[in-house]
């Protein structure tokens, strides 16, 4: 289970962290990445982080310098810090593993299986 916390209403120039908590051992195992799908959109990559030790990351060239994605392995947390958003990238975000343990984390949202509930996040002034 992926359980998503967060989200909201965000102005430009404003921050926000959203949060996903994972089963015991998870981010040991499996990469976990962020989604976003704004309206009417399909659902992009946003941000990924390997799992156990590995721990390195990738992000969208979008989001680069604003969005932070870390985790805190004693609380089998990932977390998505949003630093000024744009208005575009309003919309429910998601995190998400994959089946495959190790497996590198990748962008796009094809073998990513196990989703969280999702959450709505909303950059607007």
């Amino acid at each position: 289970h992926l359980v998503q916390s967060g989200g909201g209403l965000v102005q430009p120039g404003g921050s926000l962290r959203l949060s996903c908590t994972a089963d015991e051992l998870v981010l040991n195992y499996y990469a976990i990445g962020w989604f976003r799908q704004g309206p009417g959109k399909a659902r992009e990559g946003v941000a990924c982080i390997n799992s156990g030790r590995d721990a390195s990351t990738r992000y969208a060239d979008s989001v680069k310098g604003r969005f932070t994605i870390s985790r805190d392995g004693d609380k089998n947390t990932v977390y998505l810090q949003i630093n000024n958003p744009k208005p575009e990238e309003t919309g429910r975000y998601f995190c998400a593993r994959p089946t495959i343990r190790n497996r590198p984390c990748v962008l796009g949202a094809n073998g990513y299986n196990f989703w969280g509930q999702g959450t709505q996040v909303t950059a607007s002034s």
